[in-house]
């Protein structure tokens, strides 16, 4: 019997399943075996749980003890159709035995851009292909420069871009610290988050007085060569962070003002993420580039950007190798891109991430009611947020101690998420169905009253 054919029975149940203590004895073991040659500084989920994984299917992972968890995080947003699709994996199969390396037009990547472009905003059809996200945005900074002849960036306080130079410098919160100097010409706004309003103001009788500011950090601080602002519609990293609807249409306003081009970044909004197939359409604004990735290859490396065809001729980005990448595009990257959008199509993932992240969101919500250290909770579609605090008055954060307690403890009921901080994040797979998600949020609901009782988090 092929592993293919045992793995449907061995994940069938969506029950999480918990037979060892956790992290197994063969986790541990094989964790351990590999920390001989892994370097450090990989991501936290990963490091904090200590496990070994064997096999996944749609929202379930199983590790190699046979320990099966339901699974909130998705990859941090990648795994947008759950694990292990059946169709997504054959064409992956399929072009693997056909063509694997090289950067020319191939069927899957053909069609693949051409489904894309059928789902970006209106006039954004051109599209090039990259490995990982901070490539995109670099390729998004370059295409910036080349189309306005300026070179100077505005990004905003917790975002988050990417860790080479000219993201890292782009970078909104402390992941910098320590990797200076940053880029020359680089700024920083406050963003929209208005649990934690940088101005000390309240929505809405601020007036969305931080896009104002931003306006003004840009007449003080730059020389009057702004090339682009670059913002996430929702901020991810930061703890998915919803702005108010005014917001990116007055930043978009500010970045026509300055003769400046506003690029959407869309790693993780994108592709039915929030409900719409992307983030910016909840505002109504049309960027005028987006990069993306995530959801985009669903687990396989590929990202990009989309824009117009007049800016993506500008010169040198447009010039022949002036854009490239050595990876960007290969025949896998198509076929996974190709095979990705199909199936968020013909699944029907961007309605049932609407659908059940609307019933995961007043699910929160109940439990805020019954919660006094769950403070505020945000999110479109299966992107959402809760801010774990000590005092809902003084919004002080939770301790990160007693978010790891919370992450270890739902570890042992079954479930992984990025529960560790107090930026709580909950992006499931857009193929959670509520069944799932309902037994996902009984496990943390069933933690955070045992976190109530203990009293650990005053």
């Amino acid at each position: 019997m092929t592993h293919s054919q045992t793995v449907e029975p061995a994940l069938g149940a969506k029950a999480p399943r918990i037979l060892t203590e956790i992290p197994g004895p063969k986790s541990r073991a094989l964790v351990a075996a590999e920390a001989a040659n892994l370097a450090p500084g990989v991501q936290s989920i990963s490091t904090l749980s200590g496990l070994a994984m064997a096999r996944g299917q749609g929202s379930v992972l199983e590790d190699v003890d046979g320990n099966r968890f339901l699974d909130l995080a998705a990859g941090i947003c990648v795994n947008a159709l759950g694990h292990a699709h059946p169709r997504y994996r054959k064409i992956l199969q399929d072009q693997l035995d056909d063509l694997t390396v090289g950067s020319f037009t191939t069927e899957h990547r053909a069609k693949g851009l051409a489904k894309v472009a059928s789902h970006t905003p209106p006039g954004l059809d051109k599209i090039q292909l990259y490995s990982g996200g901070t490539e995109a945005v670099e390729a998004a900074m370059r295409l910036a420069k080349s189309a306005t002849k300026k070179y100077e960036f505005l990004s905003f306080w917790g975002g988050f871009h990417g860790k080479s130079a000219g993201t890292l410098s782009l970078i909104g919160d402390g992941t910098k610290n320590g990797l200076g100097p940053s880029m020359p010409g680089t700024f920083h706004a406050p963003y929209a988050d208005c649990y934690r309003c940088p101005l000390g103001m309240t929505y809405p009788s601020c007036g969305v007085a931080c896009a104002e500011f931003a306006d003004q950090v840009i007449r003080h601080s730059s020389t009057g060569a702004l090339a682009a602002i670059l913002i996430e519609p929702i901020q991810g990293t930061a703890g998915n962070i919803v702005p108010p609807p005014e917001y990116l249409p007055a930043i978009q306003s500010i970045a026509r003002h300055h003769g400046a081009l506003l690029i959407a970044d869309e790693m993780i909004t994108g592709f039915g993420r929030t409900g719409r197939w992307f983030g910016v359409e909840h505002s109504g604004v049309v960027p005028d580039v987006i990069t993306i990735g995530k959801g985009l290859g669903a687990g396989f490396p590929v990202s990009g950007l989309v824009s117009t065809d007049a800016i993506t001729r500008s010169a040198p980005w447009g010039l022949p190798s002036g854009s490239s990448s050595s990876y960007g595009g290969n025949p896998l990257a198509g076929a996974a891109v190709h095979a990705s959008v199909s199936v968020i199509e013909e699944d029907g993932l961007v309605d049932n991430a609407a659908r059940v992240g609307e019933w995961m969101l007043g699910r929160f919500r109940e439990m805020q009611e019954r919660h006094p250290f769950i403070g505020h909770v945000q999110g479109k579609g299966l992107l959402i947020g809760l801010e774990l605090v000590k005092d809902r008055q003084t919004r002080e954060p939770l301790d990160r101690k007693v978010c790891r307690h919370v992450f270890q403890e739902c570890l042992k009921r079954g479930l992984i998420g990025m529960v560790y901080s107090p930026h709580v994040r909950v992006n499931p797979a857009l193929s959670i169905d509520q069944a799932t998600a309902e037994t996902a949020l009984g496990i943390l609901d069933e933690v955070f009253t045992q976190l109530g009782r203990e009293g650990h988090w005053r």
